[in-house]
């Protein structure tokens, strides 16, 4: 709540919305990680054709998503 009232002062005075790159940063980062995170865990060394997606749950509530193909690269000979 406060972050919203706290970018609406800043709308008003112009520029960017620092409040709401901020979180926006945090959340593609540990969406990023929660990916790498679960990637690992099935035995995977890397994740192609990765992909961010947001979805509005209710007003005022968004989640990130990341997500790709877990694949296991090999070193060719």
């Amino acid at each position: 709540m406060f972050g919203t009232i706290g970018a609406g002062i800043q709308k008003i005075f112009g520029g960017n919305i620092s409040l709401f790159t901020e979180l926006c940063e945090k959340s593609r980062a540990e969406a990023f990680d929660m990916m790498v995170e679960h990637e690992q865990q099935i035995g995977a060394n890397a994740v192609i054709g990765v992909r961010y997606d947001t979805n509005e749950l209710m007003s005022g509530v968004m989640e990130v998503l990341c997500y790709g193909t877990a694949v296991v690269l090999e070193k060719s000979v």
